[in-house]
């Protein structure tokens, strides 16, 4: 008697435990996804056309609508003036926890970018990235938000963070 209550106790913990897990109809998506295709070997960024293309070799294997800073044109010379720099920078970190949903640092300033904004007597800026939209970017709704940071949406920003990685060259072109 006392094994078959027993038995009986085990079947509903059981059965209770399968149950905590939600419905497992929808498995719960991560941010993180894999890539198994060719490297990405540079990213080239056209400002004027609000592009940016993930290229392997000499063949782009990925394209992605953009938005830039709040200042669009030219490029960034001091810390504050909402442009997105112009130049050959590369891939230097990765931040899984950006309040832009997931970002991709940008080696921005150059010792060139530093000289420059000197002479003006002013500091260069930097944590230039490239980044997901987040909640502040889904609350403007608007092109050209950024601070001088490259912006995708959240979908993209998880594609492209699977397929870079540090030390890849970026080329931002006006």
């Amino acid at each position: 008697m006392i094994r078959a209550i027993r038995a009986a106790f085990a079947v509903a913990a059981i059965s209770l435990l399968a149950n905590c897990g939600g419905d497992s109809a929808q498995p719960p998506t991560s941010k993180f996804k894999t890539y198994q295709g060719p490297p990405v070997t540079q990213v080239v960024v056209k400002k004027g056309e609000r592009r940016m293309y993930l290229i392997s070799g000499r063949t782009p294997i990925k394209a992605y609508d953009i938005s830039l800073g709040n200042q669009p044109l030219g490029p960034k010379r001091f810390e504050g003036d909402g442009r997105t720099p112009e130049g050959m920078y590369f891939i230097d970190r990765k931040n899984p926890r950006s309040r832009y949903h997931l970002s991709l640092g940008i080696s921005y300033p150059s010792t060139e970018d530093v000289a420059r904004a000197a002479m003006m007597g002013l500091r260069p800026g930097g944590d230039i990235m490239i980044h997901g939209l987040g909640p502040e970017g889904r609350a403007l709704n608007r092109p050209d938000w950024t601070a001088g940071c490259i912006a995708v949406n959240d979908e993209e920003i998880e594609e492209i963070f699977a397929m870079l990685n540090p030390g890849v060259p970026i080329f931002i072109f006006p």
